[in-house]
């Protein structure tokens, strides 16, 4: 038995309950930030379009920034929340987050929801990355050229709900393995 299983049977011995996204958190829309109002200093800002280019699973650091006086303005992910990418140009894209786990709040596009939730935002992250997840975000994507999904649409997904002790031990071997899949994957480049 796996220490996952050893939890699960300890902590929720009835299984492991199904919540709605909606249940556990709310979305908040990004708002004004778009890339010209990217620097190079001042208040950390994530645009939508890095979270497709440059963050993976969680964050503690951006490679952007806005001016002070123009972040005063605009919505902010707090540690702990996530960032999701509401656009892309495929379904795969769409909904894909990065936990923001920085020391400060992080502005953010307009293209982009602030996840504020109770959960472990690692859990939540590697959540958006699993197949249930892209499995069952298909039935809220709108557009053509440009897909997008709505706060209603990720509203409705459900995900799993064990306890946070089980959501840490998740974390800890998809960490593990993420890390592992790292550094074999710049062995087999070298």
């Amino acid at each position: 038995m796996s220490r996952i299983d050893e939890l699960i049977t300890e902590l929720c011995p009835h299984g492991v309950e199904y919540e709605t996204l909606g249940d556990v958190g709310a979305f908040v829309r990004g708002n004004g930030l778009q890339k010209k109002d990217l620097t190079d200093s001042g208040v950390p800002a994530i645009h939508y379009g890095q979270v497709h280019t440059h963050y993976g699973v969680w964050a503690t650091e951006t490679i952007s920034f806005v001016a002070p006086e123009f972040a005063s303005r605009l919505r902010k992910a707090k540690p702990g929340d996530l960032i999701i990418a509401t656009t892309s140009e495929d379904d795969g894209g769409v909904g894909k987050a990065v936990a923001w786990l920085g020391d400060e709040p992080a502005a953010i596009s307009g293209d982009a929801y602030v996840y504020q939730h109770s959960l472990e935002p690692k859990y939540v992250a590697y959540y958006f990355q699993s197949e249930q997840f892209q499995e069952q975000k298909k039935s809220g994507l709108t557009g053509t050229k440009v897909r997008r999904i709505s706060d209603r649409g990720l509203a409705r997904i459900r995900i799993p709900v064990p306890p946070l002790a089980v959501q840490r031990e998740i974390v800890r071997i998809l960490d593990l393995f993420t890390t592992l899949e790292a550094e074999l994957e710049a062995e087999l480049e070298a």
